[in-house]
């Protein structure tokens, strides 16, 4: 008896047990069902016989579709987001992932971080374009540096398209009256308007870019080529350095050398301080970097060096300056703002054994999150640092440049900086008559753009203050003004 009723209750447990799993069965199918009576309600104008008809089919279709997403979420093992990426991209994109990013000569050369978040970010952001592809490339790339090598005449940027942010309308303005080597080019200080020029017959012109560009003054007194010049911070005393031996420094109002220093060997560079004006710092083949004061013309500190100093620029604080010398090694000198005296902090030596021709600080930089300074040797070499003021102005290499090896001692500079999404740009004169620009985060296809309109190498460039004009220099005397196109950016 008592197994009789252990039997009745099994089966009364199973038969609820089944009763339950129909229950919920029934749930399941009434969810499609549901749905193809939402989607195709029933009026007193239609056809009974066509709704019905119509009902089986949408509950078909949404049965099915329900059944498919069941299954096909969980494609691979990764989930929906994998699913959607699978169905929404082309069936060879997984090949896009690392390689295209990865494919830089040498693999050393792009600004790039570890290949594991880079595919996790992939499945994590579903419709990612090549677009999104290349910001996300150069937002994310701070850490590692590259070496890269080509000839100034690359002609990736017809490849890539020229880089809206360096794309120009035309010429501004030309001036052709110096009939020698233009050997130096800048702006005024914080000025968009006021351009001077030195050449290598020893004479210097300044120039206004108003509405009709002129020339304001024409400075003679030095004898032999003028190597390097510098605004004061009002813009009323320009100071120059010469082979000749000599640094001039002129009154602008009135077109007058005030006062003339004599050294003992040919003067390759010089600066104004960026905080006191009254010192005057200058580079010399007797490997010197001296101090002068402006109102005296008196020496107040010598500091020297192993080579020739061939150029130099402060940092923004004046409290450093970074120098170049005739073997292409770069120091970092500290000096005091009101005693001018100076200390040796820093050199960094390269392989390149040959005259540095720029030196180029910049207070910031996208790529090194701080200030940058870059250099270029005469044997086509540019070198991009980033400087840890804190540390007197140490330098640590983050990326180079091969160009052609130049016979004249042409220069480079940085480009203005545009927008938080745009690459570290700089721009630069050439032996082939033509004004490049590279941009530092790509080292294959570098140039991006260049400028026609010399007939001889292009020794200088220059950006004014607003950003707007690209002042270039070339070896018989030409100087052209480039204005560059309004963007948005």
């Amino acid at each position: 008896m008592l197994g009789k009723l252990i039997k009745m209750e099994a089966k009364t447990g199973s038969s609820e047990v089944e009763i339950v799993e129909k229950e919920e069965a029934k749930k399941q199918s009434k969810d499609p069902e549901f749905i193809s009576c939402m989607m195709q309600p029933a009026t007193s104008e239609s056809d009974p016989q066509y709704i019905g008809i119509r009902r089986i089919l949408l509950h078909r279709k949404a049965e099915s579709g329900v059944i498919s997403r069941r299954y096909d979420w969980r494609c691979n093992g990764k989930g929906y987001v994998a699913y959607r990426n699978f169905i929404s991209k082309p069936r060879k994109w997984e090949n896009l992932r690392t390689p295209s990013l990865l494919s830089s000569p040498g693999n050393s050369g792009r600004w790039l971080p570890s290949p594991g978040p880079l595919s996790h970010q992939f499945e994590a952001e579903s419709f990612t374009s090549s677009r999104d592809l290349r910001s996300v490339n150069q937002v994310s790339s701070r850490r590692a540096s590259f070496s890269s090598s080509l000839s100034d005449g690359d002609n990736s940027y017809r490849r890539g398209g020229v880089e809206h942010a360096y794309s120009f309308v035309g010429m501004h303005c030309i001036f052709d009256q110096c009939k020698s080597s233009v050997t130096v080019l800048k702006f005024g200080h914080m000025s968009s308007d006021l351009l001077a020029y030195g050449a290598s017959d020893g004479s210097l012109t300044v120039c206004s870019l108003l509405e009709e560009p002129s020339v304001l003054k024409q400075l003679t007194g030095h004898s032999k080529d003028v190597t390097d010049f510098d605004f004061s911070s009002n813009n009323q005393y320009i100071a120059s350095s010469s082979l000749d031996k000599t640094i001039r420094v002129w009154e602008l109002s009135r077109g007058v050398c005030i006062r003339v220093i004599y050294g003992i060997s040919p003067q390759f560079c010089i600066r104004f301080h960026p905080v006191n004006n009254n010192f005057l710092s200058a580079g010399n083949a007797n490997k010197e970097l001296t101090v002068f004061n402006f109102s005296t013309g008196r020496i107040i500190k010598k500091l020297l060096f192993e080579d020739e100093v061939t150029s130099m620029d402060h940092d923004h604080t004046g409290q450093i300056i970074f120098c170049g010398d005739g073997q292409g090694t770069v120091y970092s000198v500290s000096m005091d703002s009101h005693t001018g005296s100076l200390s040796r902090s820093h050199r960094h030596r390269t392989n390149h054994k040959s005259p540095v021709t720029t030196v180029k600080y910049r207070s910031f930089s996208l790529l090194a999150s701080g200030p940058v300074l870059l250099t270029c040797t005469q044997d086509g070499n540019l070198c991009f640092f980033s400087v840890a003021l804190q540390i007197k102005g140490y330098l640590t290499l983050r990326c180079s440049l091969k160009l052609a090896p130049r016979i004249h001692r042409i220069q480079a500079s940085f480009c203005p900086l545009l927008s938080l999404e745009k690459g570290e740009y700089i721009v630069a004169g050439s032996e082939d008559s033509n004004v490049y620009f590279y941009d530092l985060t790509k080292p294959k296809h570098t140039c991006v753009n260049k400028l026609q309109g010399h007939r001889f190498p292009v020794m200088c460039v220059a950006w004014n203050h607003g950003e707007n004009l690209l002042a270039s220099s070339d070896f018989y005397g030409v100087v052209i003004v480039w204005k560059r196109a309004k963007t948005s950016s």
